[in-house]
């Protein structure tokens, strides 16, 4: 007797037309919603005024002295970097290409002068706050004393218990990026290409503070970077872009980092709740004890 077949009904026209287009389409949602946390960083930034002193009172003479950077460099070598491009490549791209080519040599010079040594506290603080203020401090407890009685996440700050880095500060960063400004002599695809090249790196660093908090090593922090490389890669370009607009540059590494928070926030709440345990900002640690007075971010 032979056995039963089991059968089963034919998928619709829409749904074979769909298929095709499910993976691009997948590639795109992934790229906008990882590009968007940059600018996602901005507007919480700029709601929460307790984050504030990070940027007046550390950076905010930093940015006055980039402007001088950008205005030295504007003044001197930007005319004749237009005059080489536009004898090549016409007038067509040669204005946005010598804009950016100009930018990128400040950033070398700003980078190389002041964000591993000013800067990185400034974000590490930043993006430790944020996870606070999203319900994630059991995070960043372990690594650093905290204040639970203070009013906000940034006097929940105390100093770090261990070497604290936002990304590491090394010369290969700033050899990358003097090697790739020549991409922009490249008309129309030279800009482009020399904004995402370098934003892959940057996306790519923008959880390594998220990475130590967890207590990965390199081969897990690899195994992460592959994961997400493609979503990276966008979230870096955004923030490139974000970096190279003169005089607001300092305060947007602030913004891109809280965004990097966020999303890491996001990937930390479906983590957990795939495990079965659901998150918000109710979850507490077991305070620690102190002798001392509530801590005070000093700006200065």
């Amino acid at each position: 007797m032979p056995l039963p077949t089991a059968s089963f009904p034919n998928p619709s026209p829409l749904v074979v037309l769909q298929r095709p287009f499910e993976r691009p389409l997948g590639y795109v949602a992934r790229a906008v919603k990882s590009a968007y946390f940059p600018i996602q960083g901005i507007w919480y930034f700029i709601r929460r005024p307790a984050f504030y002193p990070l940027f007046t009172g550390r950076l905010l003479p930093l940015s006055i002295i980039s402007l001088l950077v950008y205005f030295i460099l504007f003044a001197f070598a930007f005319a004749p970097q237009l005059a080489f491009l536009v004898i090549f490549h016409g007038w067509a791209g040669s204005l946005i290409n010598a804009t950016v080519l100009v930018l990128g040599e400040g950033l070398v010079i700003i980078q190389g002068l002041f964000e591993g040594f000013f800067v990185d506290e400034c974000r590490v603080d930043v993006f430790d706050a944020t996870l606070i203020d999203k319900g994630f401090i059991e995070l960043v407890a372990p690594q650093r004393i905290l204040f639970f009685d203070a009013p906000n996440p940034i006097k929940k700050l105390g100093k770090p218990t261990q070497r604290a880095e936002y990304q590491p500060w090394s010369l290969t960063q700033i050899a990358e990026l003097i090697f790739f400004l020549p991409l922009n002599l490249i008309p129309y695809v030279g800009t482009p290409a020399f904004i995402m090249i370098t934003g892959a790196r940057l996306g790519k660093l923008s959880h390594y503070r998220w990475f130590k908090l967890r207590g990965l090593d390199k081969k897990a922090m690899k195994k992460e970077l592959g994961l997400r490389s493609w979503e990276y890669l966008w979230f870096g370009t955004v923030a490139m872009i974000l970096e190279l607009i003169p005089i607001l540059n300092f305060f947007f590494l602030l913004t891109s980092t809280a965004g990097s928070a966020l999303w890491a926030a996001k990937l930390e709440e479906k983590a957990r709740v795939r495990v079965g345990r659901l998150v918000n900002a109710d979850d507490q640690v077991p305070q620690q004890t102190t002798d001392g007075p509530v801590y005070h971010d000093d700006p200065v």
